[in-house]
């Protein structure tokens, strides 16, 4: 068997029991990482570490099922849909704009490579 799902066209990389409802997904356009929005018990965000599937934080408040999960223009603000009928504004992410500010351990110059090759122009 060669592995593939012939049809869906693809085999399984990786499984991670979140332990909820799964109601949602939003990859991050700037970096290894995504969110997934869930339902019961805490109707939480969640942020995961890409592939490695790492819980990286989870975002508590709304009071009913996250519904949907969108990205803002820059990168960095998610929003979430609740059925409490909420919506919720999550600074998750920092903007390309925030990273090219820092100069961090890196010289300035290997950053900004990094940052051009990840940032949208």
């Amino acid at each position: 068997s060669s592995g593939i799902n012939a049809e869906y066209g693809g085999t399984l990389q990786h499984k991670v029991n979140t332990g909820s409802q799964v109601s949602s997904i939003l990859w991050s356009q700037h970096s290894k990482e995504l969110v997934t929005g869930h339902g019961y018990l805490q109707n939480q965000l969640t942020v995961w570490k890409y592939p490695s599937m790492t819980r990286i934080a989870e975002l508590t408040g709304h009071q009913d099922r996250v519904l949907q999960l969108a990205m803002s223009p820059e990168g960095s603000t998610v929003v979430s849909l609740g059925a409490d009928e909420s919506i919720r504004l999550w600074k998750v992410f920092e903007s390309c704009t925030e990273r090219k500010s820092k100069k961090g351990g890196e010289s300035v110059a290997r950053s900004m490579s990094k940052l051009s090759m990840n940032c949208r122009r």
